[in-house]
């Protein structure tokens, strides 16, 4: 017997549905909004790092003997880096959470593709 004759009379529709899934399928979404997760992840990190730098330079300790130079104003670059930090970071956030809620849809729709390809009898 041949898959077709095994198949469910509904045989057209799920095979309709097996393709329109496989096609949606066919790329990873989720995938890219991984990586721009990722770069905006190590790009708020390394801003993280000069705003530490930043930061140490203005208020942390010295050597014994060394005296600070007293600077007037406000902290304008550290002030700038804080924020570019915080907002890379919060949208590196943001975009795991929607990269991990779509893996979550994808893989859920990869079962439903599984469990038709099963039932049309083209898993072996």
């Amino acid at each position: 017997m041949t898959p077709a004759e095994t198949a469910p009379p509904d045989a057209a529709a799920l095979r309709a549905e097996h393709d329109a899934l496989g096609a949606r399928l066919a790329a990873r979404r989720s995938i890219d909004v991984l990586r721009r997760a990722l770069y905006l992840l190590f790009f708020g990190l390394v801003t993280v790092g000069l705003t530490v730098k930043l930061a140490w330079d203005r208020w942390g300790a010295l050597k014994p003997g060394v005296v600070r130079k007293a600077l007037p104003g406000r902290p304008l670059f550290f002030l700038v880096a804080l924020a570019v930090a915080l907002v890379l970071l919060s949208l590196a956030v943001r975009a795991l959470v929607r990269a991990r809620a779509m893996m979550r849809q994808e893989d859920a729709l990869f079962a439903r593709f599984r469990a038709i390809r099963e039932r049309l009898g083209l898993e072996r």
